[in-house]
Order: C-alpha cells, then structure tokens, then sequence
C-alpha cells in the first residue's frame, strides 16, 4: 500500500500559544474580542461565543486553527473571527495558507492519539507545549494531492455547515413565532389585555408555573445491564458535537440513565449558562435515555413538545433558568429540578399551544432531518479521512464514494 510521506507540523506551520488574560477583564456582555479557552468552547468545527475579553494577550485570526493543548489534546477547530485564546488552546498558522484546510484535517485525523502521545509529560492536566507541537508528525503527500484531499473532505463539511446554517434559521423563524404569539400576545390582543404579575397578559391566560405545563420524568436505568442492547445515547458531549445521540450497546453505558420516552423534551440543569435544550426524535427501533445532568419533560394534555421546547429555549426563559443554580464551582453549577417546575410563566387557554405546534412542527422536523443528514455526512467524512491520509484510498475512488454518498 502506498503511504504519504509525513512532516513535522512546525516545519510547515507557525505555532501561537495562548495565554489568559486577566480575569478582570473577562464579560459576557460582548465587549472587546471573542475568548476562547479551550475545548469548553468548541463546536463541531467552529467555537461558540460565550465569553469576551477587553485586553487580548493571545489572539487569532480568521481562518486560523485552534488546537487544544489540555485534555482532550487535539481536539481542532477554526476561528471564524479575530479572537483571544487562553492556555488551553493554541494557534496553528500554515506558512501557506492554501494548507490550512489540509492541515486541519491531519490534525483531525490524528487527534484519537495525540492524547496517548501526550499524557504523561510532567504535567497533571498533560499540557501539550510548543515544542511537542512543533515535532508532531502530519502526513505531507505532494501539493496536488493535498489540494484534492482538502478539496473532498472540505466540500463534505461545507455541506454540513450549510444544513447547521439552515438550521439556525428554522429554529430563528419558530422562536419568532413563539415570541410574538406568546410573549408579545399579538393575535391576542384584540381580546383585550389584563394587568398580571408578568405584566400584562390577554384576557382568559393566568400566570402559572412550568409545573402546569409540564411533569418530569426521572424513571432511570443501568444501561449495562443490558450489554448487547443498542441505546440511542443522549449525553453533554453529544449535544455539543452535534445534537445527534450516540448510538451505543449497553455495555459501552457505565452508570444510570434516565429513560427518554416520546414527546420528551431535553434542558440541561448542569451549568445552563451554556444553554443545552433538546428536542429528541425518538423512534421505534431502539431505547432512548438520557446523562442525568438533562432534566426530561413531558408535556401535560393541551401543551406539546413543540410548545415546551420554544419555551425551554426562549432567551428571557433561559436568562431566569440560568439564574436558579446551586454550587460554588463555576464549572460544576446546577438547577434543582424542583426549581425548573416552579418558574414562573404565562398559562395560555386550551387550544394555543396545539395550534402554535401545528404551524411550527415542520419547521422542527426539517431541524432534525438536517441534523441527520448532517450526522451522515461526517460519517462519510470520518470514514473517508484516515483512508486519504494513509494512501489507502486515493483521490480517485474518494470523488466517486463521495458521489454516491452526496
């Protein structure tokens, strides 16, 4: 089998480590740059904005590649804006940028090993130096093999990006609609309005509790008793990935779940400062369950699950929710579910909510097909990627699995 010859990845790239800026400076109010810390702010191939800094010590550009130097060592994605990096991250700039998508992807390709590669190097949290990265070895074929191979494996994630675009703008458009029916009352209004605790609300509607709404369920299972069954997964990480869940057997499950039935809703009670709210498409074929940090809501008669998760995910109910939690560790805060059922919010008379998810259901089913043909995508990405890489596959026979797969 042919195989590419390889590099050392500082011989073809400048590596920027980062460095945090002082803590004083950090806000979540969008002033200054975008601060990414490490893998706590990746994406599936670009990071989330979440946290701003005013004094920059460390700072990526555009089209950049971020690497994470803390555990999970490798974990890559791209800077879609000028941004500051802290020490769990580090820039790799390509001398050539016409390199920076190929590099990405050897870099990806290469990310299940790198932490074996790392652990152990005098550090507890197996920080990866500049150093390390600079000898690390890429695979390096002749450029117009580099360009096909980027030019493949780039046309699959720009796909994906595009159904995660799409996406964006089918959730925006039914939020919209959530908010104008049920915040701002507009086809209500001619029914004349009422003075209530959360201001005014039409007549008829009462000021309630999530309670009225919704009933969690906290029916719970050991996965791994039941070793050969295959479970769709619904965990942090997934969700962070992708929102699609893992599909794994029992076995692979260590510790209890919380079973996920029909109609069910997803919130995130562990740190809801990053909001995590699912909607679950549940099929016939296998298990559903859930990690215990989501809380599972199941919609009471005359509500949806369609009504419950543009609630859950409406910016002022997701602000309040935030606000709920217990903990002193910033990275370990949670909402008691108790507390989740007693928020406050507007009980709309029978038939609303029916009629709201009835206008915003395709909206979300095309949400989830998106997502799995996404999923499918990067399972061809994934699959073809280590095989361009080792000479396995070539160009060639990529262009026509690609074909089929597209």
């Amino acid at each position: 089998m042919l195989k590419h010859p390889t590099t050392r990845l500082g011989s073809i790239s400048s590596i920027i480590m980062g460095q945090s800026p002082p803590g004083t400076t950090y806000n979540e109010a969008g002033e200054g740059l975008p601060f990414y810390q490490g893998v706590v702010d990746f994406g599936s191939r670009y990071p989330s904005r979440r946290v701003y800094c005013t004094a920059p010590t460390r700072v990526a550009e555009p089209g950049d590649i971020l690497f994470s130097v803390r555990a999970p060592i490798g974990r890559v994605n791209i800077a879609t804006e000028r941004c500051s990096i802290g020490r769990g991250l580090a820039v790799v700039r390509p001398h050539d940028a016409n390199d920076r998508v190929f590099v990405e992807f050897a870099l990806r390709a290469g990310t299940s090993h790198l932490w074996d590669m790392f652990e152990g190097g005098g550090s507890v949290f197996g920080n990866a130096r500049r150093d390390d990265l600079e000898s690390l070895e890429v695979v390096w074929p002749a450029v117009q093999e580099r360009r096909a191979i980027a030019a493949i494996l780039g046309a699959l994630d720009d796909k994906i990006e595009l159904n995660r675009r799409m996406n964006r703008t089918l959730e925006a458009m039914a939020q919209a609609l959530f908010k104008n029916w049920f915040v701002d009352f507009e086809p209500f209004r001619d029914q004349g309005m009422q003075d209530s605790p959360l201001g005014p609300i039409p007549r008829g509607w009462r000021v309630g509790t999530v309670s009225d709404i919704a009933v969690l369920r906290r029916q719970s299972i050991s996965p791994s008793d039941f070793p050969d069954e295959v479970f769709d997964h619904y965990s942090i990480p997934a969700f962070d990935e992708g929102r699609m869940p893992k599909v794994e057997k029992g076995e692979q499950i260590k510790s209890n779940k919380f079973q996920v039935p029909n109609k069910a809703v997803l919130i995130s009670k562990l740190n809801p400062r990053f909001p995590r709210v699912w909607l679950p498409s549940i099929g016939s074929s296998r298990r559903s369950v859930s990690s215990t940090e989501f809380l599972v809501a199941l919609p009471k008669e005359n509500y949806t699950p369609e009504y419950i998760y543009s609630l859950f995910g409406i910016t002022s109910f997701l602000e309040t929710f935030s606000t709920l939690v217990t903990g002193t560790s910033s990275s370990h805060q949670r909402v008691r579910p108790e507390d989740l059922l007693t928020m406050d919010t507007t009980v709309p008379p029978e038939g609303a909510a029916i009629s709201f998810a009835d206008v915003v259901r395709p909206s979300y089913e095309g949400v989830k097909h998106n997502l799995y043909e996404a999923s499918t995508l990067a399972a061809v990405r994934d699959t073809l990627l280590p095989k361009l890489l080792s000479g396995e596959i070539r160009v060639k026979n990529a262009e026509k699995f690609v074909e089929v797969d597209l």
